[in-house]
């Protein structure tokens, strides 16, 4: 999941080389930190939020499958 988040968002910045992605595995929940370049944050969350909430479904619904639930950070 966490090289899927990876190639995902670098597609979408104009860093991809700060592009980069920490797992924290819990019991039940896996948190994705998903830190990106200075100027980058912009493009990673999307204009209201939709290219973020793109990719924190995606993330859902791969984890789901695995049963556990999935929670995606963007710092910048």
């Amino acid at each position: 999941m966490k090289q899927f988040i990876e190639t995902i968002v670098k597609a979408l910045v104009d860093n991809p080389d700060q592009v980069s992605v920490s797992e924290v595995d819990g019991e039940k929940t896996t948190v994705y930190e998903l830190r990106v370049g200075q100027g980058d944050l912009g493009k990673v969350i999307g204009k209201k939020g939709k290219t973020a909430g793109a990719i924190r479904i995606l993330i859902s619904a791969a984890s789901a499958k695995k049963g556990k639930r999935a929670m995606l950070e963007i710092l910048e």
